[in-house]
């Protein structure tokens, strides 16, 4: 079995673009503050599309730690 993936944005580097918004299936992402993305872990299901959509390439899938939960 494959491990369980979540979506972290490098929050320092992100311009808010919304590309990644755009994308996600479960909408778990959005723009906090309007200056960064940001991954609600409940909601994400590690699919990786807003790693592909990223123009910045500012997101990474992530092995999600037990206590993250989520549908992964």
């Amino acid at each position: 079995m494959a491990p369980k993936r979540l979506a972290a944005v490098d929050t320092a580097r992100c311009v808010a673009c919304g590309c990644c918004v755009k994308v996600c299936p479960r909408r778990a992402i959005c723009i906090s503050n309007g200056y960064y993305a940001s991954v609600d872990p409940a909601l994400c299901v590690g699919c990786g599309k807003c790693e592909k959509e990223c123009p910045a390439c500012i997101i990474s899938m992530n092995v999600r730690e037990a206590a993250e939960g989520g549908m992964a």
